[in-house]
């Protein structure tokens, strides 16, 4: 019996997705628990596995279609027998006994030796469902570009318009040359001949629809490659409208300061190899910051707060955001309860979810929450920077690339680990002072990280 695939749960605030890549064709054979296609969801990128070990019989939903939970988005049958179109299984076909044919009369036998006229069945692209024959993504381009979906021969299956297709029809379209309506023998002209424009239009009205402008220059490119249209992501989507409404709905102000790394870098090169031993694991920056980060919410708490209507939620708990960059985007997984957590503890929370973050294995419940979030540009080779706010929280703080500079210690010039670093905030219940004394405390208890012990 065929089975089929729907769309599963998609976690908590997440109302629908967007079909990304199907790994596997109509036809293939597929194993329980095989993922079948990834769905794209604002957050977290969802893996659908197929229920039953068989074929894939059919596909529903093409990439790009937005679909919501409990969504058909294909059938499994079993290895027997293929899927029909209304999702039954047609039994197997037994092949018939060989029956010998009568030798024909001579008249038939002439008959059959001429060829028909008849041209063999085709496939009629109305017996598709109703607008079945592309994807809506590939719809899309093609009424960019003024091109009848229906006129475009579909290479995908059965029969599926691509957006190659729709690309090479265009292309073909813009190289293909307009023949001018041939002139009277007895006429001459002795200027150039105007009714030539109407032919383009003849010719190809698809595209002198178009103003030259917009067209021609666009699908030369994109024809010889120079230009290429990608998708945006469901999580690019997302992160944009979201860095867009911080900078819309915030009074985003930045304050700057550097510190001395010099006290941080020695107790971690004293400390490194008995680290590494007793945790298994490296004792790196982010924990540094991390606890000194606590240290000043503590301190300044409204910056561990947030906005809601006209009240201010205080909060008493410190879930800190380490923002992580993977293939498509930024992502922020957060580590519950860091004031609670050792070194240690917090290096080995943050190497775990920076893994699953690039494996594309974070669960929503990883990226939901946070009070504060840290970001590091420095890894990047970023010497200043002004990091935007991971709504709705209020304080966001920057670290950057360690240089060695020239800085005056005891009145001499001596040669120093520098690290700038950036607080970005909500002026809106963050006040200047504030921000400031909030940086000069990172700064302070980072070059006395002993400090750390107690404060964060």
């Amino acid at each position: 019996m065929p089975v089929e695939i729907r769309v599963p749960p998609l976690g908590e605030s997440l109302v629908d997705a967007v079909v990304g890549s199907w790994l596997k064709s109509e036809g293939d054979a597929v194993s329980r628990g095989e993922t079948l296609v990834e769905l794209e969801t604002d957050k977290v990128n969802l893996d659908v596995t197929a229920p039953e070990d068989g074929v894939l019989g059919r596909i529903d939903r093409q990439e790009g279609d937005v679909v919501k939970v409990g969504d058909l988005l294909g059938v499994v049958g079993d290895s027997t027998g293929a899927v029909s179109s209304n999702g039954a299984q047609a039994a197997p076909i037994a092949e018939p006994a060989p029956v010998a044919e009568p030798e024909p009369a001579p008249a038939m036998a002439a008959a059959a030796a001429q060829p028909s006229a008849t041209p063999a069945p085709s496939v009629d692209a109305s017996a598709l469902d109703a607008g079945g024959r592309a994807a809506p993504a590939v719809r899309r381009l093609a009424e960019e570009y003024n091109v009848p979906v229906d006129q475009v021969p579909g290479t995908g299956p059965a029969g599926r318009v691509t957006r190659e297709d729709v690309l090479a029809y265009v292309a073909k379209q813009m190289t293909t040359p307009a023949v001018a309506p041939p002139l009277p023998e007895t006429s001459v002209p002795t200027t150039p001949v105007a009714p030539a424009a109407p032919a383009v239009q003849t010719a190809a009205p698809q595209i002198a629809a178009q103003p030259a402008v917009q067209t021609a220059v666009p699908d030369s490119r994109v024809a010889d490659g120079r230009e290429e249209r990608v998708r945006m992501s469901r999580r690019r989507q997302t992160i944009a409208a979201r860095l867009v409404e911080a900078q819309q709905t915030a009074a985003m102000l930045t304050t700057f300061n550097e510190i001395d790394m010099t006290a941080v870098m020695d107790l971690r090169k004293a400390r490194k190899e008995s680290f590494q031993e007793r945790h298994g694991v490296g004792l790196g920056f982010m924990s540094f910051f991390t606890k000194a980060s606590i240290g000043a919410l503590k301190a300044f708490p409204r910056v561990n707060a947030e906005i809601q209507g006209d009240e201010i939620v205080l909060k008493h708990y410190y879930d800190i955001g380490i923002a992580v960059g993977v293939e498509d985007g930024l992502v922020v997984p957060v580590v519950r309860d860091a004031d609670r957590k050792s070194f240690a503890e917090i290096e080995k929370e943050v190497i775990d979810l920076a893994t699953k973050a690039r494996e594309g294995k974070l669960a929503i419940s990883d990226l939901t929450g946070g009070t504060f979030t840290i970001t590091n540009g420095g890894i990047y080779g970023s010497l200043l920077s002004t990091p935007i706010l991971n709504t709705p929280q209020v304080g966001i703080l920057g670290m950057h690339a360690i240089q060695q500079r020239p800085v005056v210690r005891d009145g001499e010039i001596v040669i120093r680990p520098m690290m700038y670093v950036a607080l970005s905030y909500d002026h809106r219940i963050v006040d200047g002072r504030e921000a400031v004394q909030f940086l000069v405390r990172i700064k302070e208890l980072l070059e006395d990280p002993t400090s750390l012990l107690f404060e964060g």
